[in-house]
C-alpha cells in the first residue's frame, strides 16, 4: 500500500529527486525519424515463446537464487533481466531505466547498472535487488550492497507516480511543443500485476516508445506457456524491427541458460532469421580481382580514342564567364604524363619512391599524378594553402625523393624550401610544371633550359613500368593522435577495382562528365581523377571563383552539363547555398567524408531533380568509399527521403566489401546492437608509412583464421603478396538496420569530422597542452545556433590573473603554426578548473556550453571612440560579420582577421552573400581571402559602389535603402525553417506622414457622378471582375487600371484579354473613354509610374481600390515584400497626396491563419470584423499571409491618422455564380483535378470559405459606393452556408467521377506513389502543401460578416450557396479542358454556349 504522504512534503520529494538524479534517457534505435512534436500510431505484435526458450527460462529460474534465499527466481524477473541486457546492447548505456509493474497501482522506476563484464546471473540479481528495494543504484557502485540499507527508507518514501513525475519535471514554459515528461521510454509489465491505473499513471503513450506485456499464453502446453505482447509506435519502429527484438530476446535467454556465468558482452544477438540479411565474415571477396593498373587502362583509352576530350579546365576570368575553357584530349594528357614519367625515371626515381606534388586544382595535377604513377612511384599532394610549418610536417612523414611544383601553385615558402634543402634527399625536381593550351608541356627553366626538354621526344612511348595490385601508388595523410599526421600507403588494387561495378550499378558510360571538387590534398581527389580516366569520360575542372561564389557552382555545373559529381556534405552545402540555377543533367551525386543529412539531400534534389544521391562511407585507410546508400530522385520516389532519419545511413558494402559491426567481445553484432565498424575488403590500403600502428588498425580476419586460398589467377599477378583477408578498424560506431544496412552512431575514439575534414581531437589537445601558459585542456565538438559543428577548446590557464583576451590570441597564433587551419578551434573557453567525474576523468558533460556571444575568440570590446570613427560601410560590415560569426559587433576590431574570429569557407560564402544582399554590389568571393578584415572589405565595397553609379534602390518612408535592408527581419533564404519576424517590419515601414494632416477636409466623392477610380491588379481573376463591377455599378465612372506590361499598349491588351477570357469585356467602355490603363509595377517606387503620371493620379483619382498583389504560397515574406507591402505603402501615399482619397484594400483571410484565431473561432463562434489583428502578430507561416498582415496594419495605422480606408478579406474565390467562369490556376481546383487523376479523395471535414467571384467583387464595389462603410473598417467575405472539403469531394462521384473516399494518410501515400510515374499531376506544383499536413493547413476560423452584410444592404449582392453551383463549376472546368469528362453516371453537368469563346484560353493568376 502506498503511504499517505502529503504532496507538499519537501523531504520525500527531495529524496526521490536525489535517487533519480541524472537519469540516462535511453535512445532506442528507430527505423523512422522521431517527429516533433511526437506522434503516436500504436501497433502490437505477439509472440508465444518457443519450447526451447521456455526450457531456458525454467532452467534459469530454478538455477538462480536471490542472495540469502532458497526461493527460485520468477520467470518474469528472468525475462526482465534479458530485456535489460537487450537494451544495454542496443544503446551502449550502462545506466538502464525501465518502467515496470508492481502489486500496488504505482509503477516501479527500475534503474539498473549494467556492463559488458556482468554475467547474466549478476544482471538477474541486480534486477531482484532493484525491484525489491525500488530505489536508485549509483552508476559507479562496485556492488549493490547499499540497496539493503535503503530498502526501508524506499518503502516509506513511496509516493504516487504522478507526484513523482511532477517533481522530476516541474512545469516550465521552456518546454518544446508537444513535450511529454517521462522517466522512461520503455515499459516491461507483468500483466497479472498490471491494472488500468498502473498503465494510466505511468506515462502517456506519446512519451513511451515500447511496452512489453508478459502473460500466460492460451495454450495446452504445460511448460511455461508464456506470451509476450509488444505495443509499439509505428511512427518510429517497423514491424521487422520488433520481430528481430523478440527473436533476440529468446536468443539471450537460450544463451544464458547454457552458461549463466558468461559475461553478457560475449552473448551474441545473431538470430537465424537475421543471418541471411547480415554479411558473412567468411565469404570470399575476390581477393585477386585486380582490374589492371589505372595507368594501363588510361593509356589504352588514349590509344583507342586519342581525340576524345579528356579534361576541360575553366579559366580564371572575372565576372560570370563560363565559356573561357581549356580543353585537352586523351592523347595530350597521356603524352604529357609520359613526359613526366620519363623525366622522373631518367633522374633516378625508383619503384614506390614518394614524389610530392605542390599543387593546385587544375589539369596540371592530372598530368602530374598520372606521370608519377607511370613511373611506378607514389604521389602525395601538398596544398599550398597549408601553413608552412604544416607542410614541413607532411614532408617529414613522406620523405619524398622527388618534387613536382605545379606552376600555378606558386613558389615554395622560404621555410619549406629550407626544410627540403636541409632535411630531404631530393633526386629530381620539376620546378614549374604546366601544360599549355596546345598540349605542350613545360617543366620550368633550369640554367636557361626547360627541364623536360630531353624527355619530350618520348611522349609517345609508354614508360612500361609494370604495376600490380600491391604496388603502392598513393600516399595520403590522416590525423595522428601524437600530433604528427599518419601517411597512408594506397595500393593500386583499389584505384581501379570498384569501377566496373560502379559502371554497371550506376549506368556509367564514356559520355559522363565528372567534376574535380575535392580538396586537392585529400584522398577523395583520387576518385575525381581516376573515375573518368578509367571510363574514358570527361573531367571538368572549375575555378576557385566557380566553387566559392554563392550560387555560381550550380550555374557552372549546369553550363558544363555535368552528369556525375563527388562531394563532401560541406561542399554540397556550398553548392546549394543561395543557388537557384537547376542542374538537370546531373544524374549521380556521390557524398562521402562526413555525415549526410536529410536536409543536404533535399537541397540538392531541389537543384538537381534528376539525380541519384548516393551516400557513401569510407576512410583514407579503405582508400575508397566502400559502402553506399542510393537515394532516388524526389520525382521518382518522393516518399523515400521522408521515411529516413535526419542522418543518412552508411548503407551496405559495395561489391566485395563488407561492413562488419563487431562488439567489444569480438562478436558480429545483431540487428540494432552497437559495435565498432570494421571494413573487410581486398582493397584496403597497405598500411601506415613506417608506423607499427598498422598492425593495430589493419587486422587479420578472426572469423577466417585460415585465410583465403591462393588462386591460379592470383599466382600470375605481378607485385602481389597473395590473398590477405584483412579488416580495417574504423573507430566508428554503428549498428545494423533490419535490412542489413549500417547506420553510424558516433566514434569509438576522439576523432571527428568537420566540413569533410577528419580531425583528431587528441592532436589538437597535444599541441594545446604544449603551450607554456596552458595547464589543462580538452577539445570537444559542439554545435552552434545553426547546428553546424564547431571545435571548442576548454583550458585552464597556468596563471589565473593572465589577461584572457591576449592569451586566447596567443594560443590561436600558436596553434596556427602547428595545425591545419580547419583544425584550429573556433572557440576557446577559459575555466578556473576542469570538472571531474567520480573516477577522476574530465567530466565532458559538465563542461559549460560555450555561448559564442559571451566567449568569442577575441572578446575585447572596441572603445566608443573607435566606434565613432567607423564609416557607415564599416559599421554595416561589422554588423554583418557579427551576424555571420554569431559574436557581438562591439567585440570585432576592424583589423581582425575573419578566419581568426571563427570563420571558415562555408561562413565565408554566407558573408559574401550577405554583403551582396546588403550593399547591392557584386562582391567577389576572394574578398574574404584577399582582404579578410572589416577595414579592407569596406574599402573594396566603397570602390565597387563608386563604380556602379547607375544603381538605384528604393527608399521607403524616409528610410535609406541601406537602412531598410539592415532593418529587415529576414535571415538567409537558404535556411528554410527560419522564423521571420514580419511584425517588426511594421515599425520600420510605418510612415507618420501618411495622414489627413495638412490636406483639405475630406469629402466623400460623388461616385454616382463622374468619379475616377484607381484600380490595381486588374488583370487578375478577382481584379477583372472588380473592374467590370465598378464600370457597371457606376455608369459615369472612369477606371484607371495599373497594369504590368512592356508598353502602355501591351498593358492595355492584357486588360482586354482578361476581360474577354472571363466573359466580361464591353467595347463600349473604351469608346466612352471609361477605361484607362497605366503601365506600372507594384514592386517599384511610386508603383512604377513616372513622376508626371504620379502627379496626375494624385490630382485626378477620387477612389483607390488596391487589389493587386503577388500571390504565392511558397515565397517567403521578403520576396513578397516589395509587391505586396511596399505597394500598399505607396497606395496610401497616393491617397494622401494632393487630397484625401478613400482606399479600399483587398486583403485575404490568410491574415487569420494562426492558432489564436482557430481557438477564438472554437470558443467564441466567429472572428469579429472589429478584431485588431494582434492575434496574428506571431504565428503566420506563409509569406503571403505575413505580407498581407503587415499591409493591413499599415492601413489600420493610416485610419488612426484620419485616412479614409477599408479592408476587404476574401477567402477562397471560385467561379462566377452565373457564368461559372473560374480560375484554373487555383489550389481548390488543382485539388479536385488531382483527386480525379488519382481516383481517390481524402476525408477532410474542414469548412471551406468558398465565395463566388462575382459576390466578392460586388462586395468591394458596394463598400466603395457608400460613405458608411468607411466607419466600419473591415469586411469579411464569408460563405454563410456550411460547405466542407468532404462536400467538395463528394460532388465528384455525384456527377459521375469514379473516386474512392479514403483516409488522408492513405490518400497522401497514393498521391506520392502517383508522382513516381509523372510530374504532370495537377497537384505536383502544390505537393509541398498537400504532403505536409493538409488537414491542419486547411483549417481556418469561422468569420463574422455583419459589416459585409450591412454594406450590401439594398443591393443585389448576395453570396450564393456554392453547393448549388457545383454542376456549373464542374461543367465549366470540363468544357474548357481543365477536367476530363466524367465517365460514370451522375448528375448532368451544366454547359453554356458562351464558354466556346474561352476555350483554349485557360485562366491564370496574375498580380496585375
Amino acid at each position: 500500500m502506498a503511504v499517505d504522504i502529503p504532496e507538499s512534503d519537501p523531504a520525500v520529494v527531495a529524496r526521490w529527486q536525489t535517487r533519480l538524479a541524472s537519469l540516462t534517457e535511453l535512445i532506442l534505435p528507430t527505423d523512422y525519424p522521431r517527429p516533433i512534436p511526437q506522434r503516436v500510431v500504436e501497433a502490437e505484435q505477439k509472440l508465444e515463446i518457443s519450447e526451447a526458450t521456455s526450457l531456458a527460462i525454467m532452467k534459469l529460474s530454478l538455477g538462480i537464487k536471490p542472495a540469502g534465499s532458497a526461493v527460485s527466481v520468477s520467470p518474469f524477473s528472468v525475462l526482465l533481466a534479458a530485456f535489460v541486457v537487450l537494451l544495454h546492447k542496443y544503446t551502449g548505456e550502462e545506466d538502464v531505466v525501465v518502467g515496470s509493474s508492481s502489486r500496488s497501482s504505482n509503477p516501479l522506476v527500475l534503474r539498473m547498472p549494467i556492463t559488458n563484464e556482468d554475467t547474466f546471473e549478476q544482471v538477474v540479481q541486480t534486477v531482484l535487488k532493484v525491484v525489491s528495494c525500488f530505489v536508485h543504484i549509483p552508476r559507479f557502485s562496485p556492488d549493490i550492497d547499499n540497496f539493503e540499507k535503503t530498502e526501508g527508507e524506499a518503502s516509506a518514501d513511496e509516493i504516487p507516480f504522478a507526484q513523482l513525475l511532477s517533481a522530476m519535471f516541474p512545469p516550465t514554459e521552456a518546454r518544446e511543443p508537444g513535450f511529454q515528461p517521462s522517466l522512461f521510454k520503455v515499459r516491461f509489465f507483468d500483466l497479472t500485476d498490471t491494472t488500468p491505473d498502473t498503465l494510466a499513471s505511468t506515462t502517456t503513450s506519446s512519451s513511451c516508445d515500447v511496452t512489453i506485456f508478459i502473460s500466460q499464453a492460451n495454450t495446452l502446453r504445460r511448460l511455461l506457456p508464456i506470451e509476450i505482447r509488444v505495443v509499439f509506435n509505428t511512427v518510429l519502429f517497423s514491424n521487422n524491427r520488433i520481430t528481430d527484438m523478440l527473436d533476440q530476446l529468446q536468443v539471450i535467454l537460450e544463451s544464458a541458460a547454457t552458461d549463466v556465468n558468461k559475461p553478457i558482452g560475449q552473448v551474441s544477438l545473431l538470430t537465424e532469421n537475421s543471418r541471411s540479411r547480415l554479411p558473412d565474415p567468411t565469404a570470399d571477396l575476390e581477393w585477386d580481382g585486380f582490374k589492371g593498373a589505372i595507368t594501363d587502362i588510361f593509356a589504352s583509352n588514349a590509344r583507342a580514342h586519342p581525340d576524345r576530350t579528356c579534361v576541360v579546365e575553366s579559366k580564371d576570368m572575372s565576372g560570370q564567364v563560363f565559356d573561357a575553357l581549356r580543353e585537352f584530349t586523351y592523347k595530350q594528357i597521356n603524352e604529357a604524363s609520359n613526359i613526366v614519367a620519363h623525366h622522373l625515371l631518367r633522374n633516378g626515381i625508383e619503384r614506390e619512391d614518394v614524389v610530392v606534388l605542390y599543387s593546385y586544382r587544375g589539369v596540371d595535377l592530372v598530368v602530374a599524378v598520372m606521370g608519377v604513377l607511370k613511373a611506378g612511384a607514389t604521389f602525395s599532394v601538398i596544398d599550398p594553402a597549408y601553413p608552412p610549418a604544416r607542410q614541413n610536417i607532411y614532408l617529414s612523414v613522406a620523405k619524398p625523393r622527388g618534387l613536382v611544383v605545379l606552376s600555378k601553385a606558386g613558389v615554395l615558402h622560404d621555410d619549406v624550401r629550407s626544410y627540403i634543402t636541409e632535411n630531404l634527399h631530393i633526386k629530381v625536381e620539376v620546378p614549374a610544371l604546366e601544360i599549355l593550351d596546345d598540349g605542350t608541356l613545360k617543366g620550368g627553366d633550369v640554367n636557361g633550359a626547360d627541364v623536360l626538354l630531353p624527355d619530350i621526344e618520348k611522349k609517345d612511348v609508354e614508360p612500361g613500368v609494370v604495376l600490380g595490385p600491391d604496388s603502392v601508388g598513393t600516399l595520403s595523410f590522416t590525423s595522428g593522435s601524437t600530433g604528427i599526421p599518419k601517411g597512408v600507403q594506397g595500393r593500386h588494387f583499389s584505384l581501379t577495382h570498384f569501377f566496373p561495378w560502379m559502371r554497371e550499378e550506376f549506368e556509367f558510360t564514356e559520355q559522363e562528365r565528372f567534376t574535380m571538387l575535392s580538396g586537392i590534398a585529400h584522398d577523395p581527389i583520387q576518385r575525381d581523377i581516376f573515375t573518368p580516366l578509367f571510363l574514358g569520360a570527361q573531367l571538368r575542372i572549375p575555378t576557385s571563383e566557380d566553387i566559392g561564389s554563392p550560387g555560381r557552382l550550380a550555374e557552372w555545373m549546369a553550363y558544363h552539363g555535368v552528369t556525375v559529381t563527388h562531394l563532401t556534405p560541406a561542399m554540397g552545402q556550398l553548392l546549394s547555398a543561395n543557388a537557384t540555377h537547376p542542374i538537370p543533367t546531373l544524374r549521380n551525386a556521390f557524398f562521402v567524408g562526413d555525415v549526410l543529412t536529410k536536409r543536404d539531400v533535399s537541397r540538392l534534389q531541389y537543384l538537381a531533380p534528376n539525380t541519384n544521391t548516393i551516400n557513401m562511407y569510407g576512410t583514407t585507410e579503405t582508400q575508397r568509399a566502400v559502402s553506399y546508400l542510393k537515394i532516388p530522385p524526389a520525382n521518382i520516389n518522393p516518399s523515400f527521403l521522408s521515411q529516413q532519419k535526419d542522418i543518412m545511413p552508411a548503407g551496405k558494402g559495395m561489391k566485395n566489401v563488407q561492413l562488419l559491426v563487431i562488439n567489444k567481445s569480438g562478436l558480429l553484432c545483431g540487428v540494432g546492437e552497437v559495435g565498432e565498424i570494421y571494413v573487410r575488403s581486398g582493397g584496403l590500403a597497405e598500411g601506415y608509412l613506417g608506423l607499427d600502428e598498422s598492425k593495430l588498425k589493419f587486422v587479420s580476419n578472426p572469423f577466417n583464421p585460415s585465410g583465403p586460398p591462393q588462386t591460379k589467377k592470383g599466382a600470375s599477378l605481378p607485385h602481389y603478396k597473395g590473398p590477405r583477408d584483412r579488416m580495417y578498424r574504423s573507430g566508428d560506431l554503428g549498428r545494423y538496420l533490419p535490412d542489413g544496412a549500417v547506420e553510424c552512431t558516433g566514434r569509438a575514439d576522439d576523432q571527428v569530422k568537420i566540413r569533410g575534414f577528419r580531425i583528431e581531437l587528441k592532436e589538437i589537445d597535444t599541441h594545446l597542452s604544449q603551450h607554456p601558459k596552458v595547464r589543462e585542456n580538452v577539445t570537444l565538438v559542439r554545435r552552434d545556433k545553426d547546428e553546424e559543428k564547431v571545435l571548442v577548446s576548454y583550458f585552464v590557464p597556468v596563471d589565473a590573473s593572465e589577461d584572457v583576451n591576449s592569451l586566447i590570441r596567443d594560443i590561436r597564433d600558436f596553434l596556427k603554426l602547428k595545425l591545419a587551419s580547419y583544425a584550429v578551434p573556433a572557440v576557446f573557453v577559459p575555466l578556473t578548473r576542469m570538472p571531474l567525474t567520480p573516477n577522476g576523468k574530465v567530466d565532458k558533460n559538465a563542461l559549460p556550453f560555450p555561448d559564442t556571444a559571451l566567449a568569442p575568440p577575441a572578446p575585447a570590446s572596441v572603445s566608443t571612440e573607435e566606434n565613432e570613427k567607423l564609416t557607415p560601410v564599416q559599421k554595416s560590415l561589422r554588423d554583418i560579420w557579427a551576424t555571420v560569426l554569431n559574436i557581438p559587433a562591439n567585440t570585432i576590431p576592424i583589423d581582425d582577421n575573419f578566419f581568426d574570429l571563427g570563420g571558415h569557407s562555408i561562413l565565408a560564402t554566407r558573408l559574401v552573400f550577405e554583403m551582396r544582399k546588403h550593399f547591392a554590389v557584386e562582391v567577389p568571393l576572394n574578398i574574404v581571402y584577399s582582404t579578410p578584415t572589416v577595414a579592407g572589405m569596406a574599402g573594396v565595397v566603397e570602390g565597387l559602389r563608386g563604380e556602379d553609379l547607375n544603381l538605384r534602390r528604393p527608399s521607403v518612408a524616409g528610410l535609406s535603402a541601406d537602412e531598410v535592408a539592415k532593418r529587415m527581419m529576414v535571415k538567409d533564404t537558404a535556411v528554410e525553417d527560419d522564423v521571420v519576424d514580419y511584425a517588426a517590419d511594421l515599425d520600420v515601414l510605418d510612415d507618420t506622414s501618411i495622414s489627413k494632416d495638412g490636406l483639405p477636409e475630406f469629402k466623400f466623392p460623388d461616385v454616382e457622378g463622374k468619379a475616377t477610380f484607381f484600380l490595381t491588379g486588374a488583370t487578375g481573376f478577382l481584379g477583372i471582375f472588380i473592374l467590370a463591377k465598378l464600370l457597371k455599378r457606376f455608369k459615369n465612372a472612369k477606371v484607371i487600371a495599373l497594369v504590368r506590361g512592356k508598353s502602355d499598349e501591351d498593358a492595355f491588351s492584357r486588360v482586354v484579354d482578361a476581360g474577354e477570357r472571363h466573359l466580361l469585356w464591353e467595347e463600349a467602355w473604351v469608346a466612352e473613354g471609361r477605361v484607362e490603363v497605366v503601365k506600372g509595377d507594384l514592386a517599384s517606387d511610386k508603383l512604377g509610374v513616372g513622376e508626371e503620371i504620379w502627379k496626375r493620379l494624385s490630382e485626378e483619382v477620387d477612389v483607390i481600390v488596391h487589389n493587386g498583389a503577388l500571390v504565392h504560397w511558397v515565397y517567403p515574406y521578403h520576396k513578397l515584400r516589395s509587391a505586396n507591402v511596399l505597394s500598399t505603402l505607396w497606395t496610401l501615399k497616393l491617397a494622401t497626396t494632393h487630397h484625401l482619397k478613400p482606399v479600399h484594400f483587398v486583403s485575404s483571410t490568410s491574415v487569420l491563419d494562426t492558432e489564436h484565431y482557430i481557438k477564438v473561432s472554437e470558443t467564441s463562434g466567429k472572428v469579429l470584423e472589429t478584431d485588431d489583428l494582434e492575434g496574428a502578430r506571431k504565428g503566420l507561416e506563409s509569406g503571403y499571409g505575413q505580407s498581407k498582415w503587415v499591409s493591413e496594419k499599415l492601413v489600420m495605422r493610416a485610419r488612426e491618422r484620419g485616412v479614409p480606408a477599408t479592408i476587404i478579406r476574401p477567402g477562397y474565390i471560385v467561379g462566377d455564380s452565373s457564368t461559372g467562369v473560374g480560375n484554373t490556376d487555383d489550389f481548390l481546383w488543382r485539388m479536385v483535378k488531382g483527386c480525379i487523376q488519382l481516383g481517390k479523395v481524402p476525408r477532410i471535414t474542414n469548412v471551406i470559405n468558398m465565395c463566388p467571384v462575382d459576390y466578392v467583387a460586388g462586395l468591394v464595389t458596394e463598400v466603395a459606393a457608400k460613405e458608411g462603410p468607411l466607419s466600419l473598417g473591415v469586411f469579411h467575405s464569408w460563405h454563410p452556408y456550411s460547405f466542407r472539403f468532404d462536400d467538395l469531394f463528394g460532388a465528384l462521384p455525384a456527377h459521375g467521377y469514379t473516386v474512392e473516399r479514403t483516409d488522408y494518410i492513405a490518400w497522401r501515400t497514393a498521391l506520392m506513389d502517383l508522382t513516381l510515374k509523372t510530374s504532370d499531376h495537377a497537384l505536383f506544383p502544390l505537393l509541398h502543401m498537400v504532403l505536409s499536413d493538409l488537414p491542419t493547413s486547411t483549417k481556418s476560423p469561422a468569420l463574422d460578416d455583419a459589416h459585409a452584410i450591412q454594406a450590401c444592404e439594398g443591393s443585389d449582392v448576395k453570396c450564393v450557396d456554392v453547393a448549388t453551383l457545383m454542376c456549373l463549376y464542374l461543367g465549366y472546368m470540363v468544357d474548357v479542358g481543365f477536367l476530363d469528362k466524367p465517365e460514370g453516371e451522375g448528375k448532368p453537368l451544366v454547359r453554356l454556349e458562351s464558354w466556346e469563346a474561352v476555350k483554349g484560353r485557360m485562366v491564370g493568376r496574375s498580380r496585375g
